[in-house]
């Protein structure tokens, strides 16, 4: 009898015993080295070997029901040799030799021999172990033979994180059974007598065959016969052991255990398999899902952004101007309200939409997805387009407010100085018409004649004065049709009317005087001191209705040198109040030397002065009347220059403050830009650098609402221009925006570099080296020209020292201060220009060890390599796409083929997928998302509600619209 211990020492897998088997498992005699249980005393234990019978005839009757037959006894069904290589068939899969018919001992040895044979040839190294033994029936020795077959075919390929084969199965079973209570697996005997880890195992894979939580540690025989009955009915696992068997057993055989546990194992492999491949499916379904929302959103956001451009543009461009102040000034609050309340949202907006579209890509590139391209319309080029034509339009909307403002206030100006003069001059000709149609010279007498001309002498010399207020009222009424006076029709035809009656004035003057010249001759003596009253009255009268129209005259200025100025006049007219208060006293001397004369020489006047209307009670009231207006326009003068020293206040005021907002902007500006091109730490310590900055801008936003305040009060007060500084509320609100922009644009970069770094396995070393090599040959001396902009004028603040080209976005990288002057070509590229021309890129791939020199297949290299860093040809690489690259070169990602692969292992290897697999097999929301988007599948295998996974799997990492 054959020494079955010593032979089973020496089963040997492959030609070295040092050598890994396959799965890495290690050799079968390094792992028979390491049984503590195969000696002599344990083998002859009747209950292991009872053990051992039961659960090896069920493993092999498990493989031997597929070639449709069975064994009863395992010593007694082998010993011909039949069954056993029919088994070695089933299990392998292969052919072995024709067996040998024949019932003679030889042909039975023959076959076993055969089979034998075919174990050897498969790497394992059978000592002392020979067909005569098993055709004799020996248990011992065949039921060592049966273990050597399961540790080759069922147990030798399980391994686990590089363990042998039994290691690796006992770290299977500790891994799915650690979360249940109760359940230690430690070994393969004691550990699972209480029937508690074979229910686990169960429960783990398919949790509703078993109801765990209603199991008990003290009732193992219950526990068992749950597992195998379980087990035998929906696993298709057969009954190998015996419930009473193992718990009436003190330490239940090692091998029975391991045979039934591998059956678990190959049981569960394949939905294990499924397991993975529904993860890897989930992954790539959970991105693309988390993709189709950005892009919603964006989409969304976009279509609000553009619809309150499109709603917001035709307000701006209405310059049709209103009829009063009030009403332009109405719009001038609206539009402040817009820049104030409604436009900084929209400018957030903007920026984070720009935001979200290039982390959007970002992930689109990490996860091996196409990029994204927005419906028509709705690109950020478009929306920059859009943005451009708001400002545009913007662009001198609150000047023409402001302009048309100061044109209605000059307006009103001159239709109430119209008015003034106009009623005046109405007052004046006022029965004038019917004096000088007056035929009294027919009955006069040769005094009254001689009275009545030199009263129409006078009349002439009045009318004469009054040229002047008739050519004024005209020049008035030209410039209120100029100026395009809402009311010019009623003024034209009040202004026409004077004019008709100024020339009816005049022919009747010239008709009066012809009838009075021919009644002269008949008519003398005209009273000379009268008629010298009447001619120096009259001037004088009419200046002092000229002094108080001017007194009251309304006036308007918008400097402090311009009030001066009209007190200078004012100062100027008092100057001669003087030399006029003496003409008035030698005009009312002569009145008086008149009625001297006539009463020392008894003459009797008729009444008043017959030459002029002019009493000297009129000039002596309307000489009081220019006293009193006197102080009263001193009074007026007083309260405009108060109120201009008010305004020069709040210019210096409102200077101050922008002098100290404009340069901080510019400061914090360049800040950034440096903070972007240097490579100061990592780059979460760049990012909170950054943030930091972000910080420090948002916590100075009160200085700039300060500054509004203080345009507010100016704008209040109708300044149109400020001396003492060159920055304009516009100039610091296109300096803020932009500036918030940038930080924003800038900490994204850097969150988008940190995204890549992560997702693709970049290390913070490689990151530096990377940003190291791409700065070392960042130079502006090999730039190519600036690219073609859609406009290439910018405006260009000399006081900000910034691009505030608003025709295109550009990096803080790209940006530097602006030549001073004009506005002029726009100077955002320069130093560290942010991208690698042609010869710049080469050279630092040359420096990461990339062989791209000047020979046939070194530039067929580079050619590629530009495709995939410079797919548009503009003749750049941006350091985003020199990181993608990198990150690809170093990396992997999920692929449409492993996609491909996993659907495969769901569909159970079949080249479609049915809804009802995807639900099985898939989180509901997944599975959903996948039967939407399949299209049903048309090959030749196709049956009823088949869907294609691989067309749809493609279409994952082709199509950007799915």
């Amino acid at each position: 009898m054959v020494d079955y211990h010593a032979a089973n020492q020496s089963y040997q897998y492959g030609p070295s015993s040092a050598g890994n088997g396959a799965g890495g498992g290690g050799s079968m005699g390094d792992y028979m080295a390491q049984e503590d249980d195969w000696d002599r005393d344990l083998l002859l234990d009747p209950a292991w070997e009872k053990q051992q019978r039961k659960t090896f005839t069920a493993w092999c009757n498990s493989h031997l029901r597929k070639a449709g037959t069975q064994i009863e006894n395992i010593d007694e069904d082998f010993r011909d040799g039949l069954k056993l290589m029919l088994l070695l068939e089933v299990i392998s899969g292969e052919r072995l030799p024709k067996p040998e018919r024949g019932k003679m001992r030889v042909h039975k040895i023959n076959n076993v021999n055969k089979a034998l044979d075919f174990i050897a040839s498969k790497g394992v190294k059978l000592v002392s172990i020979g067909a005569e033994e098993i055709v004799d029936g020996n248990a011992k020795m065949t039921l060592g033979m049966i273990w050597t077959i399961i540790l080759r075919f069922a147990i030798q390929d399980i391994s686990v994180e590089e363990t042998s084969a039994k290691e690796g199965l006992l770290l299977w079973c500790q891994r799915k059974t650690a979360p249940y209570k109760n359940v230690n697996v430690q070994n393969f005997h004691i550990s699972w007598k209480d029937g508690l880890a074979f229910n686990a195992l169960i429960h783990r894979h398919r949790p509703e065959l078993i109801e765990y939580d209603k199991l008990r540690k003290d009732d193992p025989v219950t526990n068992l016969n749950n597992a195998f009955e379980v087990a035998e009915k929906y696993l298709d696992i057969p009954k190998m052991l015996d419930a009473e068997d193992i718990v009436n057993t003190a330490r239940p055989d090692e091998k029975a255990i391991m045979t039934y546990v591998s059956s678990f194992y190959h049981a569960f492999s394949g939905a294990q398999k499924a397991e993975t491949a529904a993860n890897r499916i989930c992954k790539v379904l959970a991105v693309n899902q988390e993709n189709e929302h950005l892009m919603e959103d964006y989409e969304k956001l976009a279509s609000d952004l553009l619809e309150w451009i499109r709603r917001t543009i035709p307000w701006l461009e209405d310059r049709v101007p209103q009829k009063t102040i009030q009403e332009m000034q109405q719009k001038l609050e609206d539009f402040r309200d817009y820049r104030r309340v409604h436009k900084p949202p929209k400018v957030q907006e903007k920026c984070q939409l720009e935001i979200n579209f290039n982390t959007l890509q970002t992930k689109l590139r990490l996860s091996n997805r196409p990029a994204f391209m927005p419906s028509e319309g709705k690109m950020v080029s478009d929306i920059n387009n859009g943005w451009q034509h708001l400002e545009q339009a913007e662009k001198g909307y609150e000047e023409w407010l402001l302009n048309e403002i100061r044109r209605l206030e000059r307006l009103d100006h001159l239709a109430e100085k119209f008015r003034q003069k106009a009623s005046i001059h109405e007052a004046w000709t006022d029965g004038k018409e019917a004096m000088l149609k007056h035929r009294d010279y027919e009955t006069a007498t040769l005094s009254d004649i001689k009275a009545l001309i030199r009263k129409h002498e006078a009349f002439e010399s009045d009318l004469a004065a009054h040229q002047d207020r008739v050519e004024q009222i005209a020049a008035i009424a030209q410039e209120l049709n100029e100026l395009d006076y809402y009311d010019s029709h009623n003024v034209n035809t009040r202004c026409q009317k004077i004019c008709d009656q100024w020339d009816a004035l005049g022919s009747l003057t010239h008709s009066r005087r012809e009838a009075l010249e021919k009644t002269e001759k008949q008519l003398e003596a005209i009273d000379q001191l009268h008629l010298e009253y009447a001619k120096r009255a009259a001037p004088f009268n009419n200046w002092m209705e000229s002094a108080m129209e001017d007194l009251q005259d309304m006036f308007i200025v918008h400097t402090i040198e311009e009030i001066e100025g009209l007190i200078s006049a004012h100062d100027q007219f008092k100057s001669t109040l003087p030399d006029a208060d003496r003409e008035r006293e030698a005009i009312l001397a002569i009145h008086k030397e008149a009625q001297r004369i006539a009463e020392s020489n008894h003459i009797k006047l008729s009444g008043s002065n017959p030459y002029t209307t002019v009493t000297p009670q009129i000039i002596n009231s309307k000489w009081e009347k220019v006293q009193q207006l006197v102080p009263k326009r001193d009074h007026a003068l007083l309260e405009e220059q108060s109120k201009q020293q008010s305004n020069e206040h709040l210019r210096r005021q409102f200077a101050s403050q922008a002098n100290v907002v404009g340069p901080w902007i510019q400061t914090k500006m360049e800040e950034i830009g440096r903070i972007s091109i240097e490579m100061n730490g990592t780059l979460e310590d760049q990012l909170s650098h950054l943030k930091q900055y972000e910080r420090s801008i948002v916590d100075y936003k009160p200085n700039l609402d300060l500054l509004e305040q203080q345009h507010q009060l100016i704008q209040e007060a109708l300044i149109f221009d400020n001396k003492h500084t060159n920055y304009t509320m516009e100039h610091i609100r296109v300096g803020w925006e932009q500036l918030l922009t940038t930080i924003a644009r800038t900490i994204n970069e850097v969150e988008n570099q940190i995204l890549t770094r992560d997702a693709k396995g970049i290390s913070q070393e490689q990151m530096q080296e990377f940003r190291a090599s791409f700065n070392h040959f960042d130079k502006v001396s090999s730039l190519p020209p600036p690219r073609p902009l859609p406009s290439r004028r910018c405006r260009t603040s000399p006081h900000l020292r910034l691009c505030i080209c608003s025709s295109i976005p550009i990096t803080v990288a790209e940006r530097r201060p602006p030549l001073p002057g004009p506005a002029g070509p726009c100077h955002c590229q320069g130093d560290h220009g942010g991208a690698l021309g042609p010869e710049e890129f080469k050279a630092c791939l040359i420096s990461l060890g990339y062989d791209v020199e000047n020979d046939r297949q070194g530039e067929a290299e580079f050619n590629r390599i530009m495709s995939l860093v410079d797919p548009n040809h503009s003749g750049l690489v941006t350091f985003q796409a020199f990181i993608d690259f990198m990150s690809r070169e170093t990396t992997d990602t999920d692929t449409a083929d492993q996609v491909i692969a996993s659907f495969k292992v769901l569909a159970g290897d079949k080249n479609f997928i049915t809804a009802e697999e995807l639900r099985r097999e898939l989180p509901p929301d997944q599975a959903e998302y996948c039967i939407a988007r399949m299209a049903p599948y048309q090959g030749p295998d196709a049956v009823p509600g088949a869907l294609d996974y691989k067309s749809f799997s493609t279409a994952l990492y082709g199509e950007s619209d799915l």
